[in-house]
């Protein structure tokens, strides 16, 4: 494994009862670069993330992190390793505050997630960090607001800070910009190349304007399969890619950086 690569998969193949969701998937993901994964709905990105993060065995094939063989392993194991999935940590919790939502992710650093008789008082000494991590996503305005009083955008702009409260070098990003307005797909698509400044990250978009404005490789899949992989440029023009994504997808993804 190229040190360069911070994550690799070997052969990946995911069945479920005979159904192949996964075939023979082999990705290379660079060390300090955005790496989108793209594809019609059903293409597999998702059962990708899944076997990444150890929700799902692979039926067969291997994940390397930093070379280390993690197909086995738990996803708790994998957290630990620095691997962390935006919804894993940022289902967020509605009726705390913003800044508690950050100083709860704050508390596995501290090894008190669960010392729930403490007082509040021996979380203040993180309340520093968290302001500093909302300062990073331009939510400390928010930092007293209820949490179900955010708009759907800043909430998903929440979730990122929760996020990187567990100092991963490896964020997973499942659709960051699903559902949001014009203004919170710019918001959190700088947000996203702003935070990847010093880590990987790894998401599944299917914005294409988002994914050809930050995205340093793009890897294809459909029906379980990497069709294309490479700079927005290339992967835009493959033919394959244009008859996968069919009609207005089509069009979209040409006119993305257009």
């Amino acid at each position: 494994m190229s040190e360069e690569n911070i994550l690799e998969t070997r052969k990946l193949v995911k069945e479920f009862r005979g159904f192949v969701a996964v075939s023979d998937v082999s990705l290379q993901v660079r060390r300090g670069h955005i790496h989108a994964l793209i594809g019609p709905n059903g293409a597999g990105k998702t059962t990708v993330f899944n076997l990444l993060t150890k929700f799902l065995q692979p039926t067969s094939g291997q994940i390397l992190f930093k070379g280390h063989d993690i197909t086995t392993e738990r996803p708790a194991q994998i957290a630990r390793r620095g691997i962390v999935r935006s919804f894993q940590i940022s289902a967020t919790f509605p009726h705390l505050t913003v800044l508690e939502n950050v100083r709860v992710a704050l508390q596995r650093q501290l090894g008190t997630s669960f010392h729930f008789w403490k007082s509040e008082r021996t979380l203040d000494r993180l309340n520093d960090r968290a302001m500093e991590l909302l300062r990073t996503v331009n939510l400390e305005e928010f930092a007293d607001t209820v949490t179900v009083e955010l708009p759907y955008g800043r909430k998903r702009v929440l979730e990122i800070a929760t996020t990187l409260a567990m100092d991963p070098e490896l964020m997973l990003l499942d659709e960051p910009t699903q559902g949001m307005g014009h203004e919170d797909v710019d918001r959190v698509t700088q947000l996203i190349k702003k935070v990847s400044a010093n880590r990987t990250v790894l998401m599944v978009e299917h914005n294409m304007n988002v994914v050809a404005t930050i995205a340093d490789t793009i890897s294809v899949l459909q029906r379980g399969q990497v069709i294309a992989e490479g700079p927005y440029g290339v992967v835009s023009k493959n033919p394959q890619v244009l008859e996968a994504y069919m009609g207005s997808a089509e069009t979209e993804l040409q006119g993305a950086h257009g």
